[in-house]
């Protein structure tokens, strides 16, 4: 793919950025927006600090750890919603911050959410933006002060499901003629929407892949299905109460990355219910804590 100049002054930006401190917007696709229709004018992005909605132009926030204290390490962060919003803050930003302190580098996606009215497939559009992400994480990394073999994805509830896919379907879904790798070295899932079958959230599943998707449709996005002993490994936790997102979903996925024998580690609340971001209310545990723990154990 040609990166216009525009893109181009972007990416010195964001370094420039890295020295400051602060964490500029990139674009994913300074030439345009693939899969994509014309925007209709009453499809306006709503941005509040607390979500974001209807986008459609998918971009990259960074967040960067202070100069001199990067471990290299990279995670791109795809907040939840249900295939209908995005939790931008509470699992997006608030989450990167986080990373930052244990000098991990955060990249919080704002993708594009399934609809008919401005995509030509909304099945694919959520994973064009998460392998689009990773190219770019790579190919800029360098620059940012990365090791593009330690790029991983993260995702909660539907962004758990968008970052599970990425993990687990390796096709590519958008151009990459530099041949750089699309599959994340590491997954970290918190309370992923997995499965399209018997235990699904259906507003996500009916989101992504409509009210009556065909068996091989909805098999393809159950990424229980779909593991193999080249998914990355994989970090999970879940609240066992969860009444949004059952915590089959959890238990399935482990169970596929067991059988795989694919490195994995995962932790249940007995309380916590769902969307609890950082802190569990339920509980005087931090998961990201057994997260940091697992990511070192790991060689992240």
């Amino acid at each position: 793919m040609k990166f216009s100049c525009s893109f181009l002054l972007l990416v010195a930006m964001a370094v420039l950025s890295y020295a400051q401190g602060t964490a500029p917007v990139i674009p994913l696709y300074p030439n345009g927006v693939p899969n994509s229709k014309p925007t209709p004018a009453d499809y306006i992005e709503d941005v509040t600090p607390a979500r974001v909605s209807k986008v459609s132009t998918p971009v990259l926030v960074p967040f960067f750890p202070e100069k001199g204290k990067g471990t290299g390490t990279a995670v791109i962060i795809c907040p939840g919603g249900g295939y209908s919003g995005l939790s931008i803050d509470k699992e997006g930003y608030s989450i990167a911050k986080e990373f930052n302190k244990v000098g991990i580098a955060a990249f919080v996606l704002r993708y594009r959410l399934p609809s008919d009215q401005i995509m030509v497939d909304k099945t694919i559009g959520p994973m064009q933006d998460a392998q689009t992400a990773i190219i770019l994480v790579r190919k800029n990394a360098v620059a940012w002060g990365i090791d593009p073999a330690k790029v991983g994805i993260m995702g909660c509830s539907a962004g758990g499901h968008l970052a599970s896919t990425a993990g687990t379907h390796f096709k590519p879904m958008v151009d990459n003629k530099d041949n750089i790798s699309i599959r994340p070295d590491f997954m970290l899932l918190l309370y992923p929407v997995i499965t399209f079958g018997e235990y699904a959230n259906k507003g996500s599943r009916d989101k992504l892949v409509g009210l009556a998707p065909t068996l091989e449709l909805a098999e393809l996005y159950s990424n229980e299905k779909q593991v193999t002993a080249n998914t990355p490994p994989t970090f999970i936790v879940q609240a066992g109460d969860d009444k949004v997102v059952p915590v089959q979903n959890s238990l399935m996925f482990y169970d596929a990355l067991i059988k795989a024998n694919v490195k994995t580690e995962m932790h249940l609340f007995q309380a916590g219910g769902h969307g609890f971001g950082l802190i569990n209310p339920k509980s005087n545990e931090h998961w990201f804590d057994w997260c940091a723990s697992w990511m070192n154990a790991n060689g992240f």
